[in-house]
């Protein structure tokens, strides 16, 4: 019976590791389940202390493997980065929120680009009465530029600024938005801020969509890049990896901040870092910040950059 209850408890855990380390990314459910991995590694350490407790060494052997391996994936988020060599350049301060389609506070969010003074406002589920009324709300005072593709519905984008915008390309999947622009900063930089927000991969048949407005995505290099907003993924999911490798980094994890949730931790469902800030990797990391409730299902995310 002991060995039995050992296995039964080891064995879940094992499977996922090797899925998460391998690569391998199945449709669906693996894809939203995969989110949840920082949970799943807490779990596999209860595993191991259990198979220690029934004495049972097999058992005990495959969950510290698997306690290591989901260690090595996840515990880097929680372990700031050390500080980058853009250190003196000018500060780019970037905002990002979900509106829950736009139904969020207008005047919570108002009052936090107020306190907070950022740069850069990326918007997500972004409506045309939630514009009306964040602008009724004097959002446009301190971030006089904007693009805005407000739309019904859960696919409407945003990019408001400190500093002169420029419209780029709209990036539309599946019904979601992705607007971009490119911000003239007054040192002289040129940026592409990226409002992101792929379909959410939630139910079968939308990870196509999904993993197609991840990889829509511009990657690193040439022009400085910020990404932010709701990937609806999180550094377990391959395409945010592939995004990194490609010449980004977490602002969250580069603090040590990574497994902050943005999303989720109510009722039964625990929280997931699913909303970012990637900066091009040539930016410095200075702050970052997961921010109070503002009447929507994520949390507004707040990051400090630097320039090179």
């Amino acid at each position: 019976m002991r060995t039995w209850m050992s296995w039964i408890a080891v064995t879940p855990f094992a499977v996922w590791a090797a899925v998460r380390v391998s690569g391998f990314e199945p449709d669906w459910p693996w894809v939203p389940m995969v989110a949840f991995t920082p949970h799943a590694a807490a779990g596999a350490v209860l595993s191991l202390a259990l198979a220690g407790l029934l004495r049972r060494w097999a058992a005990g052997a495959v969950a510290l493997v698997t306690v290591l391996a989901l260690g090595v994936a996840v515990l880097p988020r929680a372990l700031p980065e050390p500080a980058g060599a853009a250190a003196g350049g000018a500060t780019l301060r970037v905002l990002a929120a979900n509106l829950l389609v736009g139904t969020a506070d207008a005047a919570e969010l108002a009052r936090l680009v107020r306190s907070l003074r950022p740069d850069v406002l990326t918007l997500q589920e972004f409506t045309p009465a939630a514009e009306r009324r964040l602008e009724a709300a004097g959002v446009r005072e301190p971030l006089p530029y904007a693009v805005t593709r407000a739309t019904e519905g859960v696919g409407g984008s945003a990019v408001y600024a400190r500093h002169p915008l420029a419209a780029g390309e709209l990036i539309k999947l599946g019904g979601f938005g992705q607007a971009t622009a490119v911000l003239t900063h007054p040192g002289g930089a040129r940026l592409e801020i990226v409002s992101v927000h792929p379909c959410a991969p939630k139910r079968m048949g939308r990870q196509p969509c999904w993993l197609a407005g991840l990889e829509r995505l511009p990657r690193g290099g040439g022009r400085l890049r910020v990404l932010a907003g709701d990937f609806n993924a999180t550094l377990d999911h391959r395409p945010v990896r592939e995004l990194l490798a490609a010449g980004y980094r977490d602002a969250a994890a580069a603090m040590g901040r990574g497994l902050s949730p943005t999303w989720g931790g109510w009722g039964p469902v625990p929280g997931v870092a699913i909303d970012h800030v990637l900066a091009d990797g040539r930016m410095a990391v200075r702050d970052f910040r997961v921010l109070g409730p503002i009447g929507s299902d994520h949390r507004p995310v707040y990051a400090e950059l630097r320039l090179p």
